[in-house]
């Protein structure tokens, strides 16, 4: 069963950091806004865009992390892991939607031929300053997102990072136009929409492969299967599989314990590891168990087991 702490932890921990996530974002973008149409610069006001969409994808992260950590339900006896991927696939839909804006706005006044005007220095300042808070930002997010192991969370961290280097690539855009060459300012907007559209990619790709069930890295797999390899009692382990379920995953294992072993002995060495793992995988949703017995049976064996199994069923149904 899911640690209650941690299905705690992580909707505490996931308010507290989008909270603080809003209050910058809107001081942030309201900064940028101003600077940008004080200074003449689209590359900026383009900046401003990008970080009043943070605004939005945290919220939408608040929401996924809330009803993802909501109890088992008759109608969900899984859990609500998942809508944690739906979130940030939204988050991912509004990344690309932003980057395809703000690069529309740059092929724009390029394709017009009119005049650039040249920005101000005050686009430079906000650009810098953008920078340095969105880059504080990322990191501040990364680390809570790494310590609940959220999915949300890192891709509202990584929406932080992506606003950091669109911030950079208006400093250039902006600092090149004041050096002579005006074009670099919407051009400068059209990187930064790339850059945008490629990080909603990442983050759309990664949580397709969360509710597609794909597997846990290798290195937590290959940890998981020594743990089982050396639990008192297991001879082997005969297969090992797991899946990815929101910020949480599955494993099913199969182990195989001496032959002789009655089945109340064998039901305990299964039950201790099951614990052992859940203990110390706080994201380990659920761990299922297989008992085999180190010995294969004879066909003779099997045979006799299924007519056995066949004769029993004709009973019940008659």
């Amino acid at each position: 069963m899911e640690s209650k702490s941690h299905t705690s932890t992580l909707a505490q921990t996931a308010t507290h950091v989008s909270i603080v996530s809003i209050v910058v974002n809107i001081a942030l973008s309201l900064m940028k806004l101003f600077a940008g149409i004080v200074a003449h610069s689209g590359a900026m006001i383009s900046d401003a865009i990008h970080s009043a969409s943070d605004v939005f994808s945290t919220i939408i992260v608040i929401v996924g992390v809330r009803i993802s950590s909501k109890k088992e339900d008759k109608e969900h006896p899984y859990g609500h892991d998942r809508m944690e991927c739906v979130a940030s696939l939204i988050l991912a839909g509004l990344l690309a939607v932003t980057g395809f804006l703000i690069g529309k706005s740059g092929v724009q006044t390029i394709a017009s031929g009119k005049a650039i005007a040249v920005p101000g220095v005050l686009a430079l300042v906000a650009a810098v300053v953008s920078i340095a808070v969105k880059e504080w930002m990322y990191h501040y997010t990364i680390r809570a997102a790494k310590r609940v192991n959220s999915g949300a969370l890192k891709a509202d961290a990584w929406h932080h990072r992506s606003d950091a280097l669109s911030s950079v690539g208006a400093l250039i855009g902006i600092a090149g136009a004041r050096l002579g060459l005006p074009i670099l300012d919407p051009l400068a907007e059209i990187i930064i929409a790339l850059m945008v559209i490629k990080v909603g990619f990442d983050i759309g790709k990664d949580s397709i492969n969360k509710m597609v069930d794909r597997s846990v890295d290798e290195k937590t797999l290959a940890a998981i299967l020594r743990v089982a390899e050396h639990h008192p009692g297991v001879v082997r382990v005969d297969d090992l599989r797991s899946r990815t379920f929101g910020s949480n995953f599955y494993i099913d294992l199969e182990i195989a314990v001496d032959h002789t072993l009655d089945i109340q002995r064998a039901h305990a060495i299964a039950e201790t590891l099951h614990n052992v793992l859940e203990e110390r995988y706080p994201n380990l949703k659920h761990c299922m168990i297989h008992v085999n017995p180190d010995v294969d049976l004879s066909d003779a064996a099997k045979a006799e087991l299924q007519q056995q199994a066949e004769a029993q069923d004709g009973v019940k149904k008659s």
